[in-house]
C-alpha cells in the first residue's frame, strides 16, 4: 500500500508519447479533468491544452537528466517507450537503459511521485518464441533469458523497495490504434495492404504462415489499454501487480479476414504465404500515386509501413491468448469487440485520409 495520500493534482509523464500506446494514452488522459500530461519522445509533439512535450533521446543518460531536470511536479510515470533491434539479446540494453534513465532522472526530483506504470506484452510468456502455454497467466514462470520485459520489471521491483511509490505492469496482446511511423502497428499493416490490393484489382489474401489462418488469437484496443493503464496506476489495489489486458474475446483470422475484406470492398482468395516486407518493398511509387489520386494526407510510405511486424503477427501458427480475469477480479471491467475495433480504426484512418 502507498504510504502517502494521492496528490489531487496528477501529472503524467508519458515516455514513448508518439507510439500507438503512448499517443492513445495521452488522448485518454486529456479527457480526464484532473490530469496534466508531459509527453516524452525523440520527435517531440504539438502542445495542446494540458499537454506539453519534451524532445529527448532516452538512450542518452546525461541528456535525459538535463531535459527532465525541471519536471519536479510529475506524480505518475507511464513508460511505453521501445527501441527495436535485430536480435532478442540486442533488445535488452537499450530498452532497459531507457527505463533506468527515465526513473533515475525523475525519482530524485519528483517528490510527489506516486506510481510508475510499465508497458510489457506477451514476450514475458515467451509468446514470440513459438507455441506457449495458453491461456497465459500473470503467475506463469519466466522463460530462459534474454528478455527485456522481465529485466525492466525486475529493475522496478528492486528500485521500489522501501519507497513511497508503487509500480504496475500492463501486458496487452497486439495493440491496435492510430499512430504513424510505428514499427508495430497491425491495423495500419492491414489497412495499407488492403488498400494496395484494391488498387491493383486483387483479392485480399491472408499472407501468413500455413496454419496461422486457423488459430485462436486476441487483440487489445489502444483506447481500452489506456483506460486500463490509468486504472492500474490509480487504484491502490493494483499496487505492485501485473495485469493481462485484452479485448475480452477470441477470434480466428479465417472468420475475421473475410469481414475485413468486405469492409474494403474486396473478395478473398485462399491464403498464400508471403513475406510482406519483401512483396511490399517495391510499392512506394504506387503508394505515392495513390496519395495523389485519392487526395490522401501526405504521409510517406515509410510512415505507414510496418511490414516486418505484420509478418511477425501473421506467422503465429499457434494459439495466442492470455487469461484476462485477474484485471476483472481487481475491478477493471471494460471490454471491446475485436471486429468492431478493427472497423472503428479503419473508419478513423479514412477520416484522417490515411487510406482511400
Amino acid at each position: 500500500m502507498r504510504n502517502k495520500p494521492l496528490n489531487k493534482r496528477k501529472v503524467a509523464l508519458v515516455a514513448g508519447a508518439n507510439g500507438v500506446i503512448g499517443r492513445n494514452l495521452i488522448d485518454y488522459l486529456t479527457t480526464l479533468s484532473d490530469w496534466e500530461v508531459i509527453g516524452v519522445s525523440r520527435r517531440g509533439g504539438e502542445p495542446r491544452d494540458r499537454v506539453r512535450y519534451v524532445e529527448v533521446d532516452l538512450l542518452e543518460r546525461d541528456s535525459c537528466i538535463k531535459m527532465l531536470s525541471d519536471l519536479t511536479e510529475v506524480t505518475h510515470i507511464f513508460y511505453a517507450a521501445y527501441q527495436d533491434r535485430s536480435t532478442w539479446a540486442e533488445l535488452v540494453p537499450p530498452n532497459l537503459n531507457m527505463l533506468v534513465n527515465v526513473v533515475e532522472a525523475l525519482e530524485p526530483i519528483s517528490t510527489n511521485l506516486n506510481h510508475i506504470s510499465l508497458m510489457q506484452g506477451y514476450k514475458v510468456y515467451g509468446a514470440h518464441l513459438g507455441p506457449f502455454k495458453t491461456p497465459a497467466r500473470e503467475t506463469d514462470a519466466h522463460h530462459m533469458p534474454p528478455e527485456f520485459n522481465v529485466d525492466q520489471q525486475n529493475y522496478l521491483e528492486n528500485r521500489q523497495k522501501g519507497k513511497n511509490w508503487t509500480w504496475s505492469a500492463l501486458r496487452p496482446s497486439v495493440v491496435c490504434g492510430f499512430s504513424l511511423g510505428n514499427p508495430m502497428n497491425l491495423a495500419m499493416v492491414i489497412a495499407i495492404y488492403a488498400s494496395i490490393s484494391k488498387e491493383l484489382g486483387l483479392p485480399l489474401r491472408f499472407p501468413g504462415k500455413p496454419g496461422a489462418y486457423d488459430n485462436l488469437l486476441e487483440m487489445t484496443d489502444a483506447g481500452l489499454l489506456a483506460k486500463a493503464t490509468v486504472w492500474a496506476a490509480t487504484d491502490e489495489k493494483c499496487a505492485n501487480q501485473a495485469f493481462n489486458i485484452t479485448n475480452g474475446d477470441l477470434f480466428r483470422w479465417n472468420e475475421l479476414w473475410p469481414k475485413i475484406a468486405s469492409y474494403f470492398g474486396l473478395e478473398t482468395a485462399p491464403p498464400l504465404p508471403m513475406q510482406l516486407d519483401i512483396v511490399m518493398a517495391d510499392k512506394e511509387l504506387l503508394w505515392n500515386e495513390m496519395v495523389d489520386k485519392h487526395k490522401l494526407a501526405k504521409h510517406s510510405y515509410s510512415e505507414v509501413s510496418s511490414w516486418t511486424f505484420g509478418d511477425f503477427v501473421f506467422g503465429w501458427n499457434y494459439d495466442f491468448f492470455a487469461d484476462g480475469s485477474k484485471a476483472r477480479r481487481f475491478g477493471f471491467h471494460e471490454f471491446m469487440d475485436t471486429e468492431a475495433m478493427f472497423m472503428n480504426i479503419f473508419d478513423d484512418f479514412r477520416r484522417r485520409k490515411l487510406i482511400p
